[in-house]
């Protein structure tokens, strides 16, 4: 292989990364713009911050938090 494919190997590499971390960030934010509705969204998001509060969050076991919590009311 040469100096410039490994290079090229390496930015395509950090190019993915990023793509998928920005998408695991976009995902759950989308979901709730799009299925929750907007009155119930303060309450989920702040059930999901109780839940997680780490960087990356844990979509599907807080989101299933989150409708259980929903449904008991």
């Amino acid at each position: 292989m040469s100096e410039f494919a490994v290079v090229g190997l390496v930015a395509a590499v950090l190019v993915f990364i990023l793509v998928m971390e920005l998408l695991a960030a976009a995902v759950p934010v989308l979901i709730v713009v799009t299925l929750v509705p907007p009155e119930e969204r303060p309450a989920l998001a702040a059930c999901l911050a109780a839940l997680d509060s780490r960087r990356r969050l844990r979509l599907w076991p807080a989101l299933r938090a989150a409708v259980r919590v929903h449904r008991q009311r």
